[in-house]
């Protein structure tokens, strides 16, 4: 079972980030649920998104205390919240940052233990493309590249058939996620 929390801001795309990799996940013949958590229901306001996938049906409908996947649109969030309570050991860690992953690794400190970080800067890369500042699509192209739990060919194929008026500018937007997500392996 695959656990992850994905954590950004209202407007962002957090919430349509996570149906995006359920929809993918059911195409390719897994089980998928999320469920969004918003705190006050406003633009800016810290969005948390939790998505389970599955190789069989599962009955979960909890929240995800302890994922194995976190996935951050808005560093800035780290002085707000914890966003890493609960983060399982050797897990994976993905970010929307300039920096690299060596510098988000110092940034986490040595209590939490990620078996691979990753960054992307995909604000800027969904700006350049689509002059919008909304990271979610870009994260989607890393997030495939991260993870290898579904393909870049039905991530696309998804965003597609969900923004078929944007689907060359967001296909871009995936690519390019794909292409440009920077990736530390974290030894023990």
């Amino acid at each position: 079972m695959e656990e992850m929390r994905l954590h950004g801001r209202g407007g962002q795309g957090v919430v349509v980030l996570s149906e995006l990799i359920a929809d993918a996940a059911v195409r390719e013949g897994k089980f998928a649920r999320t469920f969004p958590w918003f705190g006050a229901a406003r633009r800016g306001a810290p969005v948390v998104s939790f998505l389970i996938i599955g190789p069989k049906e599962f009955v979960s409908r909890s929240m995800v205390y302890n994922p194995k996947h976190l996935i951050v649109l808005d560093p800035a969030l780290h002085r707000l919240m914890n966003l890493t309570q609960g983060f399982r050991e050797k897990g994976l860690y993905l970010q929307n940052s300039s920096k690299d992953p060596a510098s988000i690794l110092e940034e986490l400190g040595p209590k939490v233990k990620p078996g691979k970080v990753g960054t992307v800067d995909a604000t800027k890369i969904a700006m350049d493309i689509t002059g919008r500042s909304i990271p979610n699509i870009v994260m989607l192209g890393s997030f495939v590249r991260f993870t290898g739990l579904i393909s870049l060919d039905t991530a696309i194929q998804v965003v597609k058939d969900r923004f078929p008026r944007e689907a060359e500018a967001y296909e871009q937007c995936i690519r390019e996620g794909y292409d440009k997500v920077n990736v530390k392996e974290v030894s023990a």
